[in-house]
């Protein structure tokens, strides 16, 4: 008995890696990091410049779709519109991983006063205006355009096989009712040939300083519904409201009765919640009682359940106040994207791999957040990681940085490194390649 212990911690020991050991593949992924570095920030500055909108991200998607073929790697374009997805097979045998970052932009005119700042303009949805790389996904191509690279330089000795998924329309397509980019990639087979073990994204977060990295296991960004709400009434002359029906004033109530919903009758304390009106549209003149008002918002929960109750209490509102009133009250909701959960087990396999990348101080709890993220849809078919990358220069309080979506928001490129040196680690140690 003696003896087979002594032979059993033997082997352990020679199987398992030396601090030395350790060391070396951290300098060699901090070594690769540096290499890709002045391109990765290149590459994040020139589509920073010329932003596209959802499923218009056809100049980006070549730039991606170039860089790849450069790297010697089989590309496929034009899924789901302007998807392009490419992948590495190493020359060891190991599991499958993909890797997504989205491309698209948002129709916001930039306030940074960056050199290279974004001039364009278009149309979306019948308004004339800017457009930006507000949320920061000129970053998450650049970074994954750095990881694909490094990777790549190190195919002969790389386990495994990586799929690089670079996805249109994660804020939504032009025309609402659409499907977003994430669902119509895989409703077009992307996972179909190339079934991953596991599938990791990141996104850089202007609400964390620089050199920090934030993850969370289990639900981490909320579901995200838009909803549509059209009350009708009866148009009449302003001056004699009781001739009609006024829908601005039941709108207004259903509205005002939607926070109460909230407030009074859902259990946030289980689980958050928000119902948000973005648009009031009604009438067109001062003094004329329209026949229709319409309302457009969006509702975040992280539970299923909670979402499907919520909903059937917010149309049952809206149609009482309105028969009350002897109007009608229509709601439509459009499933944008499920909640984004974390896989517990990949992610208590991710986190020290995270900490190798940022330092194990700097990788924080993340508290639920209510922004969505269509990258659950990749995580609902295959396991997923979903992580944060500090965006926020130091010395400014992230609290009171302009948060991403704002025409202010400044990413500091310090993050790109910190982003690819996170998604190395994850790769690499998930592949067995260290």
């Amino acid at each position: 008995m003696r003896h087979q212990l002594l032979s059993f911690l033997i082997a352990s020991l020679l199987a398992a890696p030396t601090f030395a050991q350790e060391a070396d593949a951290q300098s060699d992924i901090d070594a690769a990091a540096r290499a890709v570095q002045k391109d990765v920030v290149a590459w994040r500055r020139d589509i920073h410049q010329h932003p596209e909108l959802g499923n218009h991200e056809v100049r980006t998607a070549k730039l991606v779709a170039d860089q790849l073929r450069k790297l010697g790697l089989q590309v496929k374009t034009g899924i789901a519109h302007t998807g392009v997805v490419a992948v590495l097979k190493g020359g060891r045998p190991g599991p499958r991983i993909a890797l997504r970052a989205d491309m698209d932009a948002l129709p916001v005119t930039e306030q940074t006063g960056l050199p290279f700042a974004s001039k364009v303009k278009t149309t979306y949805r019948g308004q004339d205006v800017g457009v930006m790389h507000a949320c920061g996904h000129d970053a998450h191509v650049a970074i994954l355009l750095g990881v694909a690279t490094a990777l790549a330089s190190r195919k002969a000795t790389l386990p495994g096989e990586v799929m690089f998924v670079f996805q249109p329309s994660e804020e939504g397509p032009p025309n609402a009712g659409e499907n977003f980019g994430a669902k119509l990639m895989l409703d077009q087979g992307v996972f179909r040939d190339f079934k991953p073990d596991a599938v990791f994204g990141l996104h850089v977060w202007a609400g964390l300083p620089v050199g920090q990295v934030g993850v969370r296991s289990g639900p981490m960004l909320a579901a995200a519904d838009e909803w549509s709400l059209t009350v009708r009434g009866a148009q009449t002359h302003g001056s004699r409201p009781w001739d009609g029906v006024d829908p601005i004033t039941v709108a207004a109530q259903i509205l005002l009765g939607t926070q109460s919903l909230i407030a009074r009758q859902v259990n946030v304390a289980a689980s958050p919640a928000v119902l948000t009106a973005g648009q009031f549209n009604a009438g067109v003149r001062f003094n004329i009682i329209p026949d229709e008002a319409k309302l457009v918002g969006t509702l975040r929960t992280f539970d299923a359940a909670q979402r499907e109750d919520i909903i059937a209490r917010f149309r049952r509102t809206a149609e009482d106040f309105a028969r009350a009133s002897g109007a009608t009250a229509t709601l439509d909701v459009a499933a944008n994207a499920p909640a984004t959960v974390n896989d517990p087990a990949l992610t208590a396999r991710v986190r020290p791999s995270l900490q190798r990348a940022a330092g194990e101080a700097n990788v924080i709890e993340m508290p639920l957040v209510t922004v969505a993220e269509d990258f659950a849809q990749f995580a609902n078919a295959v396991p997923g990681v979903y992580f944060f990358v500090g965006s926020t220069a130091k010395g400014t309080d992230p609290t009171k940085a302009p948060i991403n979506h704002s025409p202010q928001f400044l990413l500091d490129e310090q993050s790109l490194d910190v982003g690819v040196r996170a998604m190395l680690h994850v790769a690499l140690d998930y592949l067995g390649a260290k």
